[in-house]
């Protein structure tokens, strides 16, 4: 409810009474593995769903949502990697995000912030509320050919680091439907473990080249249903993004899923 009334605000202040969100959605991603910027937080199938709320005020686009991560095995071995640490399945991660779009001329611009949640227990080895902490971020994607996009995030809590992704995509139609061939590279700036202070949280062990990514999905529609199955190849370049077990590291690793989503567009809100 808070965040409907602060989108509210935003959108009064732009020009325009929301009276109601002009797009909802909800999805559920089923993944072999978590994988978050190359690094594995969890080798057993998760079930990722997200929700969100989408606004308009003129050009200018506002979405609210919340993505979580739900572990479905038991995680008791030496070859297990979770974030709730050594213990049963359930929800590990919560995060929010907000975020502002406008088009530019041929590109689309974004800016946004992003909290980290997580529900772990520290005795077992899990990320605790301890790890919680929130990203600001912002976006450029180019309507030219290959799709080039820019994004930068940087954590102004626990790491206070940048990290960037460089990308490309391109389409390949395919009888009813399209398939997404996609690149992209991590970069961290200051994410990587700190030599001057090495218990100040991370999130890869150097600065640098992180990993590359390559993916490939088509998406699937019947209505307001919509069914896409990927699959990622990742190149780890950082020692942490390597790691496929917490005890074996692989400079190639793989991980594939596939997502449902449901949308519903609304009209616009009337003006005061």
């Amino acid at each position: 409810m808070k965040r409907i009334i602060v989108l509210g605000g935003v959108l009064a202040a732009l020009g325009a009474a929301p009276a109601t969100a002009q797009e909802i959605g909800v999805d559920a991603a089923f993944n072999s593995h978590y994988v978050w910027r190359g690094v594995t937080y969890t080798n057993k199938f998760v079930i990722q769903p997200d929700a969100w709320a989408s606004f308009s005020a003129g050009p200018t686009t506002i979405t609210a949502g919340g993505w979580g991560n739900v572990e479905l095995g038991t995680y008791d071995g030496n070859d297990d990697i979770s974030e709730n640490g050594l213990g049963g399945a359930g929800l590990t991660e919560f995060d929010w995000w907000g975020e502002v779009s406008i088009p530019a001329g041929i590109a689309t611009l974004t800016g946004g912030a992003t909290g980290y949640i997580y529900t772990g227990d520290k005795a077992d080895g899990g990320l605790t509320s301890a790890s919680n902490t929130i990203e600001i971020y912002g976006k450029a994607d180019l309507g030219v050919m290959l799709n080039p996009s820019f994004a930068i995030w940087y954590d102004v809590d626990k790491i206070k680091g940048a990290y960037m992704e460089f990308g490309v995509s391109h389409g390949i139609p395919l009888g009813a439907t399209e398939l997404s061939l996609g690149a992209l590279a991590g970069v961290s700036a200051g994410q990587g473990v700190n030599s001057s202070d090495p218990s100040e949280s991370s999130n890869f062990k150097d600065d640098g080249l992180t990993h590359l990514d390559f993916s490939a999905e088509a998406s699937f529609g019947a209505g307001p249903i919509s069914i896409t199955p990927t699959v990622h190849m990742i190149w780890g370049q950082d020692n942490w993004t390597k790691f496929t077990t917490p005890t074996d590291k692989s400079d190639i690793k793989f991980w594939f899923g596939a997502s449902i989503g449901w949308s519903h567009a609304f009209g616009g809100g009337e003006e005061e």
